[in-house]
């Protein structure tokens, strides 16, 4: 496993994203990754499942500090007491008194960043959350947060996949310590079928996506949380670690990233450009 450091915690680098994923399809998948060896499971309010991952990870019977469980505040409970309300109720249903990783889903443009970073801390400072982060923040936004709270703030997730370059907002990160976790880190399929990606899964005996994997986290400071709804697919994402890209592979990999963005709700910030 490659590990990347969120504040003073070193977090395995390829997590299990559960976006999408519902009910008793949920809690299976969730507990075919934990078998699989994933220790690093994401969800958030918004995805309406945080009771199905709770069950899953009950029941997997792994020592909870093994687990490294992030979740998420959506962008309508961002006011104070609505941050500690509705965590409140995402503890209830992850069956948990502690997240290792609290985001702000979305920046909401009318509801100042401060204010809900704020009762983020006071959960922190309550043994609640044990650290802080942000996701979908564009770089004038992590300016902000980090102005408010500094090396509280570990990590942005945002999209991030071998068709868009996020060169502005990774900078950014690594000059203030921020991980980046990226979502969506397949590009949704359509990696599968890329010339190039192909080309250097062929030389490995790899697949498109394990090499799609690889080339983010060989990134300093860069986590990735693909979704599946198999388990076959959890496993092949998961074989990443008996193989490393040279500096061919990466000449051949790093001139893909452009700007297609797959993740561009009504609510989105204005994305930096590349």
């Amino acid at each position: 496993m490659i590990f990347v450091e969120m504040g003073a915690r070193q977090v395995p680098a390829l997590g299990f994203g559960t976006w999408a994923l519902s009910g008793a399809a949920c809690r299976h998948m969730v507990e075919a990754a934990l078998e699989i060896g994933y220790r690093h499971v994401d969800t958030a309010q918004a995805y309406d499942n945080e009771a199905e991952v709770g069950r899953a990870i009950a029941h997997a019977r792994i020592p909870r500090s093994d687990i490294f469980l992030t979740t998420k505040v959506w962008r309508e409970s961002l006011r104070a007491a609505q941050v500690t309300s509705s965590f409140a109720q995402s503890l209830e249903r992850l069956g948990t008194d502690y997240v290792d990783l609290l985001l702000i889903h979305w920046p909401h443009a009318e509801i100042p960043v401060r204010e809900t970073l704020d009762a983020m801390a006071r959960l922190k400072a309550e043994g609640k959350v044990k650290a802080i982060g942000v996701s979908n923040f564009t770089v004038r936004q992590m300016q902000e947060a980090v102005a408010h709270l500094g090396r509280e703030i570990v990590c942005n997730q945002i999209e991030y996949h071998l068709l868009l370059s996020q060169r502005r907002v990774l900078d950014f990160a690594r000059a203030h310590g921020i991980a980046a976790v990226a979502y969506c880190p397949l590009a949704r399929g359509r990696l599968m079928q890329n010339p190039a990606v192909l080309k250097v899964a062929a030389k490995h005996g790899k697949t498109a996506n394990q090499v799609a994997l690889r080339w983010l986290l060989e990134q300093p400071g860069v986590s990735a949380i693909p979704r599946t709804s198999s388990p076959a697919h959890a496993s092949e994402n998961f074989a990443i670690f008996d193989f490393k890209l040279d500096a061919v592979d990466r000449r051949t990999l790093d001139v893909l990233p452009g700007s297609t963005r797959l993740v561009s709700p009504a609510w989105a910030p204005v994305w930096d450009a590349a």
